[in-house]
């Protein structure tokens, strides 16, 4: 770490002491998503009175591609309609992650915002590379569109999020959305995302190591996802570069001051606002990548409360 390194908030030096895990970039596949599972699965029985289930839905190509999801549908307090709904894109580099490591934060999600929430277990890479991904959870939010009503959810209030790589996906859904006249997204929640296949921006420069996501293993990330470079000037793998993003849903954009993908987040922010989207970027100066998945600090609750505030605004509540 560098003297900046003294301006970290303590929650984020909390953070990193918790973590004690070699870069993802000098890890094999198999080695990087074991040390996420290791990180983020825990065995303690959740407190929260959420019905959770595990189902199997149709993917991009119907029943050939089945995807599983997992719900979250907070108790029902004399509701006569369903809940909204968030479609969740876990986070992990489009390489590692799962239902499991998610499941604590999406838990948090769903009562704080206090809406269904619907995490997609889509096909990761390198197996599955750009644009399987996107397909997955575009199909994802289209399910949910269309049956929400089985998990007392509103098919009618729809947004759609994710963190880091999953808030990249979450973004592209949009575009697609739009593109192909497809369900009508209210909000997007855009946590630390990646946009923009480039690492030439300040925040790689200052964060190129020692705050959790370092640059190397971000041009990891990013040779397992795309198989040709070329895929990375595509606006669904790089939302930031997008020609024309009004008409997109509002937003939500949560950046961290020591996270490479600061920047590009901020940029993205701006972009939205400049089409005349109505965004919320709220920038948490002194926190790293990942902050808002820990239950136990007050950075991440107050980013998720910032999130629930913007998706109750969002659904009309």
């Amino acid at each position: 770490m560098t003297d900046r390194a003294s301006d970290l908030h303590p929650d984020a030096r909390e953070i990193l002491d918790r973590v004690d895990l070699p870069p993802t970039h000098a890890l094999s596949v198999d080695g990087a998503r074991e040390a996420l599972r290791d990180l983020l699965v825990t065995e303690e029985s959740p407190d929260d009175d959420l019905t959770v289930r595990d189902l199997s839905i149709p993917g991009p190509d119907g029943p050939a591609t089945p995807l599983a999801v997992r719900t979250y549908t907070p108790p029902a307090q004399a509701r006569d309609d369903g809940l909204p709904v968030l479609v969740y894109v876990h986070g992990g580099g489009w390489v590692r992650g799962d239902l499991d490591t998610h499941d604590g934060l999406c838990r948090l999600l769903a009562e704080a915002a206090d809406c269904v929430v619907v995490s997609v277990d889509y096909r990761r890479a390198p197996e599955h590379p750009f644009p399987t991904p996107v397909h997955d959870v575009y199909a994802a939010t289209e399910w949910a569109a269309a049956y929400a009503g089985i998990v007392g959810g509103d098919g009618d209030r729809i947004a759609v999020g994710g963190d880091s790589a999953g808030g990249n996906l979450a973004a592209a859904v949009t575009l697609l959305a739009r593109e192909r006249d497809g369900p009508e997204i209210s909000h997007q929640v855009l946590l630390y995302p990646v946009t923009d296949y480039a690492f030439d921006t300040d925040s790689y420069a200052e964060n190129a190591e020692g705050y959790l996501l370092s640059r190397a293993s971000m041009r990891w990330y990013w040779a397992r996802y795309l198989d040709d470079e070329v895929d990375g000037a595509n606006p669904y793998a790089s939302p930031l570069r997008a020609p024309d993003l009004s008409g997109l849903p509002s937003a939500t954009v949560v950046t961290a001051g020591y996270d490479p993908l600061r920047d590009e987040g901020a940029a993205y922010a701006d972009r939205l606002r400049e089409a005349g989207v109505s965004v919320t970027h709220a920038n948490y100066p002194g926190m790293v990548h990942v902050f808002a998945s820990f239950p136990d600090l007050d950075r991440a609750a107050d980013a998720r409360e910032t999130v629930a505030g913007d998706l109750d605004a969002a659904f009309d509540r």
